[in-house]
């Protein structure tokens, strides 16, 4: 059943922001890998623009490496009034999955969930993909980014091309079907939040986005829904960052 267009207030964020950050070190031997800046800001604030944007105030984040830098940061986001932030803090870190079967019951059945991967930088535009998931019928939606090597990222083949039902998802697959690569967002119903939690997974490229196949949307990230995605997750890749970002954010 679709659902009719609504603002915002009722939807339950998790920011992942758990990950270690190898690939960066020796940035993240001392600094929490969301904490990274990126022109100046911490990688978070970005995603916290975005939220802000969008009317989005009820925020999970998950912490493990130097949860205390990541504890700092949300108590000055709760202290501005704007967000409602929370944190859960994993001692050995659950896998993508199962931080959402840690906090089931974070989403209430009446609203609905964002999940965003913290590690990509992105000027998404949350309202217009949550309208895109609104727009369909099937409880799931995930962004897509065209990648330049498919077979190192989740690819989804879509009926449609850039937009419209999910045919197909493999992680890393040997021999790609497509170039649409597992942006790292996805928005759901809570009955889907819910659903997903009682799966017990670990990794939700591997063990939860096969399963949703025939019952989840995707849309890439272009026109209106946004223009720039980049996991910063190398050395390279938060250089290119640094530079991407005084352009893409300077408006």
């Amino acid at each position: 059943m679709k659902r009719e267009p609504r603002d915002n207030s009722d939807v339950h964020v998790l920011l992942t922001a758990a990950g270690i950050g190898s690939r960066l070190r020796p940035i993240t031997d001392t600094l929490a890998k969301c904490l990274v800046p990126i022109a100046g800001r911490p990688l978070l604030d970005y995603w916290f623009d975005a939220l802000r944007k969008a009317g989005i105030r009820e925020v999970l984040i998950n912490t493990h490496h130097l949860p205390e830098q990541v504890r700092d940061y949300i108590a000055a986001k709760n202290a501005t009034g704007l967000f409602r932030v929370r944190e859960t803090y994993e001692p050995t870190l659950l896998g993508s999955a199962g931080t959402i079967t840690a906090n089931k019951d974070f989403v209430p059945i009446d609203s609905e969930a964002l999940i965003i991967y913290s590690d990509n930088l992105s000027d998404l535009n949350l309202s217009a993909f949550l309208d895109y998931h609104r727009s369909h019928a099937d409880p799931f939606t995930m962004l897509l980014f065209r990648a330049q090597f498919p077979e190192k990222s989740g690819i989804a083949e879509v009926d449609g091309g850039a937009r419209g039902k999910v045919l197909s998802f493999v992680e890393k697959p040997k021999h790609p079907k497509s170039n649409l690569a597992n942006a790292g967002v996805y928005a759901m119903t809570a009955e889907c939040w819910h659903e997903i939690a009682s799966w017990k997974a670990f990794d939700i490229g591997f063990d939860v986005l096969p399963r949703l196949v025939g019952r989840m949307h995707a849309v890439e990230i272009a026109e209106e829904i946004g223009s720039y995605h980049r996991d910063i997750g190398t050395h390279e890749s938060l250089a290119i960052a640094n530079t991407d970002a005084q352009r893409v954010f300077s408006h």
